[in-house]
């Protein structure tokens, strides 16, 4: 068995040694990462694969969620990948709230440190019997993308919280659609592997997993 292995090894020592590199940068460099649900729609769509950039934040410990050097903190508006311990799954939101800000939402329109959002209403998507606004939200001067349904989820509204310290309230862009904060809380940071600004390449789940070129590199 030792004198196998050790064949193995050196008639394929170069390949081994380039899959654990590719493992660790995935790990601690970058990757990327479907999107299996609708709750970043407009933005991101089910099918969706996005580059994860897992050093935006931090240089971690390969495999780990172990911070070795901090490099900077999530923003207001950073799209973010973490993962989750109360829901046990890797989610994608956007950052809303970053500690110290005071958030509050009524009729899905955030109220952020005493400040009423802008949002201005970009089309209406009819889906069966729903109707989905599109509108665009500017919050610190950078706009996105939002979707609200004409019926509003028991989710439009919270009453005024404050992000405690190493926490972020997250929302997803598809706000009557979303688990975020609204469910599972704030999100502490050590959960957070990394941040998303581009589309890497899709996949139309509902024909026949067809690629969608339009959002290869789609910008987030």
């Amino acid at each position: 068995m030792k004198k196998r292995l050790s064949k193995l090894w050196k008639e394929n020592k170069s390949l081994f040694i380039f899959i654990c590199l590719m493992l660790v940068f995935r790990s601690a460099v970058a990757d990327w990462s479907d999107v299996p649900t609708g709750s970043m729609k407009p933005t991101i769509v089910e099918g969706d694969r996005i580059f994860i950039n897992k050093m935006a934040y931090d240089i971690r410990l390969p495999f780990t969620h172990v911070s070795l050097i901090k490099l900077g903190e999530p923003q207001t508006n950073d799209i973010i990948i973490f993962d989750s311990v109360v829901s046990d799954k890797r989610l994608v939101k956007r950052v809303i709230g970053v500690p110290g800000d005071n958030i509050a939402m009524k009729d899905n329109k955030l109220l952020i440190n005493g400040q009423a959002i802008s949002y201005q209403q970009t089309s209406i998507e009819k889906r069966h019997t729903n109707n989905h606004y599109d509108t665009t939200e500017t919050i610190n001067g950078q706009s996105h993308n939002i979707r609200t349904n004409n019926i509003a989820s028991s989710l439009a509204n919270f009453n005024e919280v404050t992000v405690p310290a190493g926490q972020f309230l997250v929302l997803g862009d598809n706000r009557d659609n979303s688990a975020d904060s609204r469910v599972i809380g704030f999100v502490p940071r050590n959960e957070i592997v990394g941040r998303s600004s581009k589309v890497a390449f899709s996949l139309n789940y509902d024909n026949y997993y067809i690629p969608r070129s339009e959002r290869f590199f789609h910008s987030l």
